[in-house]
C-alpha cells in the first residue's frame, strides 16, 4: 500500500516507519521538516512532504496529500503543551481535519489513529480528552478506521522509558499516594507490529465492505502497580531491590503543581490523576494481533551495563549541572556583597588592574558569574556555554597562578580545585552532545 505517515519523527513513528517499509509499502511521511527525515542510506519507497500539525487544521490542507494514498496512519501526540503545539491543534483540530479529508478522498480506504488508553468517556485530562475528540469525530465518519489504544510504551529510546529507568536506578523512588496506580507497559516493536498487523487486515476489510471502526488496545501481559514498573525495570538493570518511599496525597498533588511549572518535567496535575486512574486492558486482542503473548517486562532490557549507566546518568548529570549553577551563583554573591570590597580591590591590584577598572572588574565578573549560573540552570542548548566556563576558569587559573602564586600552595586548595571543576564541566560538554 501506499501510506501517509504522520509524526514520523516521534518515538513510535519512528519505529513504525522502519517496519512498514520492510513490510514492502511505500511511505509518505508527513513532517514539519521533511529534509530532516530520513532513513540510513536512503530508501526508494520513502517520500518526505511538509505537513505542521499546529496550522494544517483545514481540510483543504490535506487533500492534496492523500492523492494516491491507500492507508493514513496518524502518531502525532504531545505529552506537554508549548507555545503553537497545543492538545487542541495536535490532538483534535488537525486530526479531525486530516480524518475529513480521508472521508472525501477516493484512495483512502484506512485510517489508523494512535489514541491512548484512557481516552474515553471517564476522561477527565486535556491529554485524554482531547484524544477522545478527535477519536469520536472519527467513530462518525463513511471510514474503515481502528484507533489504538496503547497503555505505557517502552522503547530504548523512549523519552518516558529513559525517565523510567532513570528514576528505576535512582537510591529511592517515591510512591507518589495510595491510589493502585495501574500500568500494563508494552514494548514498542510489539505495538508497532500490532499496527502493521492491523494494516494487513486491510485485505479482509475490503472483502467484508462499508464502514468499520474499531478501538483496540494495545498492552503488555501483565498489569501492576506502577511502582512495581519501576522494580521491575531496576531488576532488569541488573541492580538490587528498589527502596520506595511513600509519599502522602497531598504532598503527590504539591508535587504535580511544583512540576507543571518545570520545563520537561513528565510529572504535572494531569499526569498524576492519569497515574491514579490507571491504564490496563485485556491483553487478548494484542496477543491475537502478534500470534503470541506480548513480551514482558523482563526481556524490554536487552544490553544491562549500558542502560543502567544510561540511567544513572539521566539523574547524575543534572545533579552534576545543579552544583556547578550552584557554584556560580554563590560565588556571585560572595564576590558582589560578602567578601570585602578592599580585600578584593586589593588582589585586583596584585594581579595588576588599574584602579579606575578595579569596580568594574568586580562587579562587572560577578554579574558574569550570576549569568553563567542562571544560564547552566535554564538554557536548553549548553554546549556553548561549557565552553564559555572552561575558557573563563582556565584564564582565572593561569592568572591567579602567575600573580598570586600563595593560592597554589593553600592548605585548602582554593586553585587547584579548579581542576576538578573543569573536568566535571568537560564532561558535560562532551556527553551532551547528543541532545543540544
Amino acid at each position: 500500500m501506499r501510506i501517509l505517515l504522520t509524526g514520523a519523527g516521534g518515538f513510535i513513528g519512528r519505529h513504525l516507519l522502519h517496519a512498514l517499509l520492510a513490510e514492502g509499502h511505500d511511505v509518505v511521511c508527513a513532517v514539519r521538516h521533511p529534509e530532516r527525515q530520513a532513513v540510513p542510506g536512503g530508501h526508494p519507497r520513502l517520500t518526505a512532504i511538509h505537513a505542521d500539525f499546529a496550522h494544517d487544521t483545514d481540510k483543504s490542507a490535506w487533500l492534496a496529500r492523500l492523492s494516491g494514498v491507500e492507508a493514513v496512519v496518524n502518531t502525532v501526540g504531545i505529552f506537554r503543551e508549548r507555545g503553537t503545539q497545543t492538545f487542541a491543534n495536535l490532538h483534535t483540530r488537525t486530526p479531525r481535519a486530516l480524518f475529513a479529508a480521508c472521508a472525501e478522498s477516493d484512495d483512502v480506504h484506512m485510517v489508523v489513529q494512535l489514541s491512548a488508553l484512557g481516552a474515553d468517556d471517564q476522561a477527565d485530562t486535556a491529554y485524554h480528552l482531547s484524544k477522545k475528540a478527535a477519536d469520536d469525530y472519527l467513530a462518525t465518519l463513511p471510514l474503515r478506521a481502528v484507533i489504538v489504544q496503547p497503555s505505557l510504551v517502552y522503547g530504548t529510546d523512549g523519552a518516558s522509558a529513559r525517565v523510567f529507568k532513570a528514576m528505576a536506578s535512582l537510591p529511592f523512588a517515591a510512591r507518589l499516594g495510595d491510589a493502585p496506580q495501574l500500568v500494563q507497559p508494552i514494548h514498542v516493536d510489539d505495538a508497532v507490529a500490532a499496527i502493521v498487523t492491523l494494516l494487513r487486515q486491510r485485505l479482509y476489510l475490503d472483502r467484508v465492505g462499508g464502514a468499520t471502526v474499531r478501538r483496540v488496545a494495545l498492552v503488555g501481559p501483565q498489569a501492576l502497580p506502577f511502582i512495581d514498573y519501576l522494580a521491575a525495570l531496576r531488576r532488569a538493570l541488573g541492580m538490587t531491590r528498589l527502596r520506595v518511599l511513600p509519599l502522602p496525597g497531598g504532598v503527590a498533588r504539591v508535587l504535580a503543581r511544583v512540576g507543571g511549572w518545570l520545563p520537561g518535567a513528565l510529572l504535572d496535575q494531569d499526569a498524576l490523576r492519569m497515574l491514579d486512574r490507571g491504564s490496563t486492558a485485556d491483553p487478548g486482542p494484542t496477543a491475537r494481533l502478534l500470534g503470541r503473548p506480548p513480551r514482558p517486562i523482563s526481556s524490554f532490557i536487552v544490553d544491562p551495563g549500558a542502560e543502567r549507566a544510561r540511567a544513572k546518568l539521566d539523574w547524575l548529570l543534572p545533579v552534576l549541572r545543579l552544583a556547578i549553577a550552584a557554584v556560580w551563583i554563590a560565588t556571585a554573591i560572595v564576590s558582589a556583597f560578602i567578601y570585602p570590597a578592599a580585600d578584593s580591590d586589593d588582589l585586583l591590584a596584585r594581579t595588576g588592574i588599574p584602579a579606575h577598572l578595579r569596580p568594574l572588574m568586580l562587579y562587572g565578573a560577578a554579574l558574569f558569574d550570576l549569568l553563567l549560573g542562571l544560564g547552566t540552570l535554564f538554557l536548553r542548548r549548553r554546549r556553548w556555554l561549557w565552553r564559555t566556563q572552561l575558557a573563563l576558569i582556565g584564564f582565572y587559573t593561569i592568572v591567579i597562578a602567575l600573580r598570586l602564586p600563595e593560592f597554589l600552595v593553600h592548605p585548602y586548595g582554593p586553585l587547584t580545585k579548579n581542576l576538578p571543576m573543569l573536568a566535571a564541566i568537560w564532561l558535560l560538554h562532551e556527553l551532551e552532545k547528543e541532545d543540544t
